[in-house]
C-alpha cells in the first residue's frame, strides 16, 4: 500500500521454485520477488501451494528445483543465517499453554537469543501493541483464539526479525482481534520490517504493496492491488434490490458469462465493455417483480478479481434437491429461554433467550471466546445446560438430548472428517452413525457425492482433498439424515472466496427447502446472507435482528470512506483524535465520525496538509462489520464504566 524501496536489492528472490510430492506438483516453476519494506500478500484457491511456498522461503523444506535467497542466503546451503534473521507464523502456531503470556514470550527471547538489556522493555512494549498487558500472567491455554493469534505474533516478533512471514494469521479470528492483528503489522513494518503474509480475506489482500495469486502451484498474477484491479476488463456494476436471491437467479439466467454474485447485501455483475446498460438491467429485474435500490458501476474489489481469474471456465455446481418430502415451513425450530452454562466459576453462555423460524438462516457473530461454540453444542445435545432450557426441532435440551441428536446435523470448526479414512469410507461411517437405514445408504451416498462435487473420487483418501472439497463433503455428512436443523461452526474458516461462494450456496438451497440453519462466522460479507444475525459478547445477547434492522438501530454516528495514498500512515493521523473510530476496510479507511457533513473538510484538511493524495472521501452506509465493532467497543465501555463504578464503591 505505502511506498517500498526499489533500490536495494530484493529482500526475497525466488527463481523457478518447485517442489513435487510423489506424482503431485505442490509448487511449479514459481519466480517472485519481494522488496525491503513491502507487505507482501500471497492468495489464492485451497491447495494452491501458498503454504508449501513460504516453507520454502523460510528454509523449512527444500525445492525440488529452483532456488530462493533471503536476504542474499541460499534458502538451502544457507538455512540457519536465513532462519535466524525471520520471524514465521505457522498457521498452526507454536505456543505453550501451560506457560502465561509473559512466560511464552521469555522462551521465544531465549530461543532466539535476545539479549537481556532490551528484553523486558520489548516484553512491555508488544504486551502493550497487543491490549494483552492485562493478561500477561494467564496462561496461553486460557486466551481466546483471537488473543493467542495476538501472543503468536509477538512471539514471532520478540526478536525483532528483519523478515516476518505469516501463514493465514487471522484465519478464525473476529473482526475486532483481526484488526488490532494488523495494528501490529503496522507497528513492525513502522520499525522497519518487511512482510510476507498469505491470507483468505481479500480485504486484507488489499492492504498489501503488491499481491501474488497463485493456483495450482502456479502464478497466475503479480501486481500491485490497483495493478490487478486494472487487469479485470469490462465494467463491474453493483446491484442492490430485493429480494436479492431472486435478483440473482434472474441476472444468472440473463447474463451466465458475467458470473453474477452475492458481493454482501449486493450483488456484483461483470461485464464485457459495453454491456452495461443500467436502464435495461432495472427493467429486466422489474417486469420479474423484483424491486432496483440501485443500479451502479464500482471500481472491482480484489474479491471481484479472484472470482473472476479462478472461476474461469468452471462450471457452475449443481446443487441437488434435499429431499422430495415437503417440509413444515411454519413455526419455531429453534427457542432458548435463559439458557445458562456455566463451568466452575466461568459462565460461558448467560441467560441466552432468542427463537429461531424454520427454514430461516440464524447467524451468529462474536469475538473469540464469545460462547458461540458452547452454545451451538448446547443446542445439539452435546453439553447439558447448567440452568435456562432450550427446545431444538421439538425436543427439549437437557432431558431429550439423544432425540435433539437424531434430528440436527452438526458441522465443527474441524469439519468432523476422518482424514485416514476415504471419501466413501467418511459418507458410510456417518449414515450408520447417523442411523440412515441401510436400504436407503447407497441413494443417500450418491446424493451426498453430488451435493460434494466428488462424483468419481469415492476413493480419494480425505487428507488430499483441497479446503473447499473437505467442507462440501462435512457439509453432506452432516446432512445424511436429512436433518430438521444444522448447526454450522465457522464453516468457511480459512477457505478461499470462490469455495466460500460454492459452499453458501448450499446453504440457501438447504435454507429453501425449509432446513434451518445456524451458523456462525468471522466473514461479515456472510453475515449479510443471514436472515437474522445474533452479536454475543461474554456470553451474553446483545443485539438480535437482520442485517438492516441492526443497521438502521446503530446509533453510533457516520461513515466516511477515504481513499488516498499511503494510508497506512494516513491511518496514523486519526488514532487518539477525538471524535474520530478509525479502521480499515480493505484499503481504504472507515472513519467513524458522528458527523459526516462537518467532519469531511477537516479531515480532507488534515490529509493534505501532511501531504497525502486524496482520491475520494465521501459517506457511505454502515457496513455489518462497522455495526460490529461499534457496538462491541460500546460494550467494553459499558462494561468498564460498570467495573470502574463498582471499584469505587
Amino acid at each position: 500500500m505505502d511506498e517500498v524501496d526499489v533500490k536495494t536489492p530484493p529482500v526475497i528472490e525466488a527463481k523457478r521454485l518447485t517442489k513435487r510430492y510423489r506424482d503431485r506438483i505442490a509448487v511449479d516453476g514459481l519466480s517472485l520477488n519481494v522488496q525491503k519494506g513491502e507487505i507482501f500478500g500471497l492468495i489464492g484457491s485451497d491447495g494452491a501451494g501458498k503454504t508449501t511456498t513460504l516453507q520454502m522461503l523460510c528454509g523449512i523444506l527444500d525445492p525440488t528445483q529452483g532456488r530462493a535467497e533471503v536476504f542474499g542466503y541460499d534458502t538451502v546451503r544457507d538455512a540457519a543465517e536465513v532462519t535466524s534473521r525471520i520471524g514465521y507464523m505457522s498457521q498452526t502456531f507454536s505456543l505453550y499453554g501451560r506457560l502465561s503470556v509473559e512466560e511464552n514470550l521469555a522462551f521465544f527471547a531465549d530461543l532466539h537469543r535476545v539479549p537481556e538489556g532490551v528484553r523486558e522493555e520489548r516484553t512491555s512494549r508488544l504486551l502493550e501493541f497487543a491490549r494483552l498487558w492485562p493478561h500477561r500472567e494467564r496462561p496461553a491455554s486460557d486466551l481466546s483464539g483471537g488473543m493467542q493469534k495476538k501472543l503468536a505474533l509477538c512471539t514471532a516478533l520478540i526478536h525483532q526479525p528483519d523478515l516476518l512471514v505469516l501463514d493465514e494469521p487471522t484465519t478464525g479470528v473476529d473482526p475486532v482481534s483481526r484488526r488490532e492483528f494488523w495494528e501490529i503489522l503496522y507497528r513492525a513494518l513502522a520499525e522497519g520490517a518487511t512482510i510476507v503474509v498469505s491470507t483468505p480475506y481479500m480485504d486484507e489482500a488489499e492492504r498489501c504493496t503488491r499481491v501474488a495469486l497463485l493456483h495450482e502451484g502456479r502464478l497466475i498474477a503479480c501486481d500491485a492491488p490497483t495493478g490487478l484491479r486494472g487487469q479485470l476488463p469490462g465494467l463491474m456494476l453493483e446491484v442492490s434490490a430485493d429480494p436479492q436471491r431472486r435478483a440473482l437467479s434472474i441476472l444468472e439466467e440473463a447474463f451466465p458469462r458475467a458470473r453474477p454474485y452475492l458481493f454482501g447485501e449486493q450483488i456484483h455483475l461483470h461485464l464485457e465493455e459495453g454491456t452495461g446498460d443500467a436502464d435495461a438491467l432495472r427493467g429486466l429485474l422489474e417486469r420479474r417483480e423484483v424491486s432496483v435500490r440501485e443500479i451502479r458501476t464500482v471500481r472491482p474489489g480484489l474479491e471481484d478479481v479472484f472470482v473472476a481469474r479462478l472461476s474461469e471456465g468452471a462450471p457452475a455446481p449443481a446443487v441437488p434437491i434435499f429431499s422430495e418430502t415437503e417440509r413444515d415451513r411454519t413455526g419455531v425450530a429453534v427457542e432458548a429461554v435463559d439458557l445458562t452454562m456455566r463451568f466452575g466459576a466461568f459462565t460461558a453462555v448467560d441467560r441466552l433467550s432468542f427463537s429461531v423460524r424454520r427454514g430461516e438462516i440464524f447467524g451468529f457473530l462474536g469475538p473469540n471466546g464469545s460462547g458461540k461454540t458452547t452454545t451451538i453444542r448446547l443446542l445439539c445435545g452435546l453439553l447439558t445446560p447448567t440452568s435456562g432450557q432450550a427446545v431444538v426441532a421439538g425436543r427439549t435440551v437437557g432431558k431429550e438430548n439423544q432425540a435433539v441428536k437424531s434430528r440436527v446435523g452438526y458441522m465443527s470448526q474441524r469439519f468432523s472428517l476422518y482424514q485416514d479414512m476415504t471419501v466413501r469410507e467418511n459418507i458410510d461411517f456417518f449414515s450408520g452413525a447417523y442411523g440412515v437405514p441401510r436400504a436407503q445408504r447407497p441413494a443417500r451416498r450418491d446424493w451426498a457425492l453430488t451435493l460434494a462435487g466428488l462424483k468419481g473420487e469415492e476413493r480419494r483418501m480425505t487428507r488430499d482433498l483441497s479446503g473447499g472439497m473437505k467442507q462440501r463433503l462435512a457439509l453432506a455428512c452432516a446432512v445424511l439424515h436429512e436433518p430438521e436443523v444444522v448447526f454450522l461452526d465457522e464453516p468457511t474458516a480459512g477457505v478461499d472466496p470462490l469455495s466460500r461462494r460454492r459452499f453458501w450456496d448450499l446453504i440457501y438451497s438447504l435454507s429453501d427447502q425449509g432446513i434451518t440453519v445456524f451458523v456462525t462466522t468471522h466473514y461479515m460479507d456472510e453475515a449479510e446472507h443471514c436472515h437474522t444475525l445474533g452479536l454475543l459478547y461474554y456470553g451474553r445477547l446483545i443485539a438480535i435482528g437482520s442485517p438492516g434492522e441492526l443497521r438502521s438501530g446503530m446509533r453510533a454516528g457516520e461513515v466516511l470512506e477515504t481513499e488516498c495514498d499511503q494510508p497506512i500512515r494516513a491511518l496514523a493521523l486519526f488514532q487518539g483524535v477525538a471524535g474520530i473510530r478509525p479502521s480499515f476496510f480493505g484499503d481504504r479507511l472507515h472513519l467513524l465520525v458522528d458527523d459526516a457533513e462537518a467532519a469531511r473538510p477537516w479531515i480532507v484538511d488534515r490529509l493534505q496538509r501532511e501531504g497525502h493524495r486524496i482520491h475520494r472521501v465521501e459517506r457511505v452506509p454502515l457496513s455489518i462489520e462497522d455495526v460490529f465493532i461499534a457496538m462491541i467497543e460500546m460494550e467494553q465501555a459499558r462494561l468498564a464504566e460498570r467495573q470502574a463504578a463498582g471499584s469505587s464503591a
